[in-house]
């Protein structure tokens, strides 16, 4: 009878085998990039397992269709999540200014501290950084900074080490695998839990961008199914107590208390009588085939082309053209580029603008306008009235209804709703009190065609062409809206353009061309988003109310 009751007891040690005081530790962090809301079914999935995780969260993107609500973030929180940053709006911040970058990683952390969240961890998006977003991170109060990729694993980096060190050599670059993508299967992720096992321990970084309900191969390129994850987690849960591996969120693990927050540069109104607009007459070239400080932006069904022309400009040297072929419905336009204030004007709430620039088209255009809020997300706003075709440069002026409150900055540009073509120059945003009269050229101030209105849908009738004076600067009573005047006779009379009222189909997310598997893997001085002109989603009046949010970057984001 002793002898198998010892028999049985040393089976039940070899059955449930516990790790010994030598095996070293091992720390798994599952991480979740973007906000993305079908992340929280995962959520639940680990706070079933007694399981935290480190969310990283755009703050900009916070509330939006397909990303995750305050509520969400709380809810996570309150389930022992980590809230942790991963900028405003999702930029690659190794190709912005010092003081651009400053207010995407520091205001990121202010917004989310201002929901009620302890904010200590970063991660760089696109894992793109350098020594100084490293400086900024730190510098903005996080405690640790996260890359992507420097971690070996059958996706990439032979050679690397296969964990992070803990406490890391760099915080503000600390070591993860390569972002998992629908071409890991369970065996992956275990593996890069064993690989750490069996030789020193350390840190693993897991990263997730999409659980998805459906198989791995249904999901996101940067996605896998919630069955896989499950399986995982499973898997994973009695490692505490077999292989001394423990899973902990990125605060937790790189530990130190919750630093004061600190606010990106502020960027004030240019003063009365000084144009808003960064880079107005596009002589200064850019990174990504525009002129720098702007950016290219359309929807619907249409093929823009942009080029910038070094003749035949307003002023100085060059000038933008659009071209737009096989036009169905929808805009393109080029704008001041959505940021937080390095680029676009800054602008007061309450004040009127006077929005100008110099064109010529062989089509009517009309400016496009979009306002920051003070979280720093884009809103489409309003539309301005029609200007007629003009074969000679000529200048479209036209005065705003009043910044709506909360918004802090401007983007507008006039654009295209039909085939032809639109060459602009010498762009201006001047606060209506003080702004400067309107040159008086020998070729006509663009006619304003239709009375202004904020919800901005063109109409099909034809413009007028009754000649009347150049828009007041004067600043209209608090809470009207102003009546800008149309300004002087142009030659010939605009026709409706083809689809210039049809209402576009919001659009849905489309399949994105994405890296995924060992091709997906860079090296650090290579992670970087896409570059080269790209018509970034820009919704209009045809598709969108006022107010509602306007989202850059989505076909691209990956880290």
């Amino acid at each position: 009878m002793i002898g198998a009751l010892a028999a049985a007891a040393a089976l039940a040690l070899v059955a449930a085998p516990t790790a010994s005081a030598q095996t070293p530790k091992t720390i798994v962090s599952l991480t979740f990039d973007d906000g993305n809301a079908d992340q929280m079914p995962a959520a639940a999935s680990m706070k079933a397992n007694g399981m935290a995780g480190t969310f990283y969260i755009p703050s900009g993107f916070v509330d939006q269709p397909n990303y995750m609500t305050v509520a969400n973030l709380k809810s996570l929180a309150a389930d022992g999540h980590e809230i942790g940053g991963h900028s405003v709006t999702h930029p690659d911040l190794t190709t912005l200014p010092t003081a651009e970058a400053q207010r995407q990683i520091c205001n990121d952390r202010v917004n989310l501290t201002n929901w009620g969240f302890q904010v200590r961890s970063f991660a760089y998006p696109f894992a793109a950084a350098t020594s100084g977003t490293e400086t900024i991170a730190r510098n903005c109060g996080y405690n640790s900074a996260r890359g992507l990729g420097d971690i070996q694993s059958r996706f990439g980096c032979t050679g690397c080490p296969y964990s992070e060190t803990v406490p890391p050599p760099d915080l503000y670059y600390t070591k993860a695998l390569d972002q998992v993508d629908n071409t890991w299967t369970l065996a992956d992720l275990q593996k890069s839990v064993t690989n750490a096992e069996t030789r020193t321990g350390g840190w693993v970084q897991i990263t997730f961008h999409h659980i998805c309900a459906g198989t791995s191969n249904s999901c996101d390129p940067l996605g896998i199914s919630q069955s896989v994850f499950d399986q995982f987690l499973t898997w994973l849960k009695p490692r505490a107590t077999t292989n001394n591996t423990v899973v902990q969120t990125v605060g937790n693990t790189v530990g130190g208390a919750v630093k004061p927050l600190v606010n990106g540069p502020v960027v004030n109104p240019p003063a009365p009588g000084v144009n808003a607009v960064q880079n107005a007459s596009l002589e200064t070239n850019g990174t990504n085939g525009l002129p720098s400080c702007w950016m290219a932006g359309g929807y619907g069904t249409n093929t823009p082309t942009f080029a910038t022309l070094t003749s035949g400009a307003h002023s100085g040297t060059k000038s933008e053209r659009l071209t737009m072929a096989g036009y169905q419905d929808g805009d393109a336009k080029l704008l001041p580029t959505f940021d937080l204030g390095g680029c676009s004007p800054s602008v007061t709430a309450g004040h009127t603008y006077s929005l100008r620039a110099w064109y010529t088209s062989t089509a009517v255009t009309q400016f496009a306008v979009y306002y920051r809020t003070g979280l720093g997300t884009w809103v489409y706003w309003t539309s301005s009235p029609w200007f007629a075709a003009s074969s000679t440069f000529t200048q479209a002026v036209w005065t705003t209804p009043a910044v709506p409150t909360g918004a802090t900055g401007l983007s507008f540009g006039l654009n295209l709703f039909s085939n032809g073509q639109l060459i602009t120059d010498d762009y201006a945003a001047y606060d209506s009190n003080g702004a400067p009269a309107v040159a008086s050229t020998s070729s006509a101030t663009a006619q304003q065609v239709a009375a202004p209105t904020t919800t901005a849908a063109p109409t099909t009738a034809a413009p007028s062409a009754a000649a009347a004076a150049a828009p007041s600067a004067s600043t209209p009573p608090s809470g009207t809206t102003p009546t800008p005047a149309p300004g002087p006779s142009v030659a010939a009379q605009a026709a409706a353009p083809p689809g210039a009222s049809v209402p576009v189909p919001p659009q849905a997310r489309k399949p994105r061309n994405v890296p995924t598997g060992p091709a997906a893997h860079r090296d650090r001085d290579q992670r970087r988003a896409p570059t080269g002109p790209v018509v970034n989603y820009v919704p209009g009046p045809t598709q969108v109310k006022p107010g509602t949010v306007i989202l850059l970057g989505e076909g691209t984001m990956s880290g």
